[in-house]
């Protein structure tokens, strides 16, 4: 995105497509973080960077417009990643329940950690019921495409954190240690409580367009 028209604000904003080999283009020292380290994160510098006219995407001045559109698309997606950590952590959660014994019994025979498991069982199915909503709303075009969007990014995206939370509570120790993959999951659902918008704004969008 660069600024074309500089009076218009953000109707003064167009998109341009940049080539990783354009003169000027440089990428910066990769980001250290908490979590999803497989997926490399750097800063973008132009240093004089040129590139020709007919690289713009739409018309000048469209390109605020066309990323707020590629959110209710994008937003999704990020619910679907939520989703997929969290199953994930569901899935060694009840692995470990049905191996592990304490006490003379297998974990998975105490009442209080069943209710944690359908707790988090519940919620990452409504979680995944909601992106499979916006997915198609999105792919509709359904008025209500924008409002289904942020919710279901920003429902995965706490469930996620949630389950994810409970799964490295229900292996105890060993979840808090890398010998299992829940202490990881807890560090890459994170993020998806932030990008694509915080959750907050995704708050903001949803009533917004219900007080509209």
């Amino acid at each position: 995105m660069a600024v074309t028209n500089p009076k218009k604000k953000s109707k003064g904003i167009s998109a341009f497509v940049v080539h990783a080999d354009d003169p000027g283009f440089v990428l910066g020292t990769k980001e250290r973080k908490l979590g999803i380290k497989g997926s490399p994160t750097r800063e973008i510098h132009f240093e004089n960077c040129r590139i020709p006219g007919i690289r713009i995407i739409g018309e000048p001045g469209t390109g605020f417009a066309t990323a707020m559109a590629t959110l209710d698309h994008t937003r999704p997606t990020i619910g679907a990643q939520a989703v997929g950590i969290a199953q994930g952590a569901l899935d060694v959660a009840v692995g470990y329940l049905k191996e592990r014994r304490q006490f003379g019994k297998k974990l998975a025979e105490f009442q209080g950690l069943q209710f944690m498991i359908a707790d988090m069982a519940m919620e990452v199915e409504a979680a995944r019921t909601l992106v499979y909503q916006a997915a198609a709303a999105a792919e509709r075009g359904d008025a209500n495409k924008a409002f289904l969007a942020a919710a279901a990014k920003c429902l995965a995206s706490d469930v996620a954190m949630k389950v994810t939370v409970d799964a490295v509570q229900l292996l105890g120790g060993a979840g808090y240690t890398r010998d299992f993959p829940v202490e990881r999951m807890m560090r890459d659902a994170k993020i998806t409580q932030i990008y694509e918008g915080t959750n907050q704004v995704q708050r903001l969008v949803m009533a917004r367009s219900l007080l509209r």
